[in-house]
């Protein structure tokens, strides 16, 4: 049995989530905009929707969009990993479920740091919602 976090196909992945107490669109537009952006995907990250789009943070982290579907996910490389953040309404509508999961890892190692900071952005999205 692998260890835990360790896939055949996507090396070591990580999930972090969290259910929010405002409904789907305000949690989308956060996570989608400028200051939602910064959070997850870096400084000075601005994302355009489609395919193959690329990006660059002004920390120098470059990547490109993998996939854009509005009020649902968002997937994109980020250095040598991807990172997905997804949205889904939650009970009656008033809650919305927020995912962050990252894969292609190199290590365990890697994968209980990046478990920490999605943490840590999780932490701050509810914070700043």
């Amino acid at each position: 049995m692998p260890p835990t976090g360790l896939t055949q196909d996507a090396g070591w992945q990580i999930g972090v989530s969290r259910t929010l107490p405002h409904p789907l669109p305000v949690v989308w537009d956060f996570v989608s905009g400028p200051e939602g952006l910064a959070l997850w995907l870096g400084p000075g990250a601005e994302l355009t929707p489609e395919r193959g789009a690329p990006y660059r943070t002004s920390t120098g982290v470059t990547g490109e969009v993998r996939g854009y579907r509005p009020h649902d996910r968002i997937r994109v490389t980020h250095g040598a990993t991807t990172v997905q953040v997804a949205v889904s309404a939650a009970g009656d509508g008033e809650r919305t479920t927020l995912r962050f999961h990252q894969e292609r890892m190199g290590s365990a190692e890697e994968r209980e740091r990046q478990r920490a900071h999605w943490r840590h952005v999780m932490d701050e999205v509810a914070a700043r919602l």
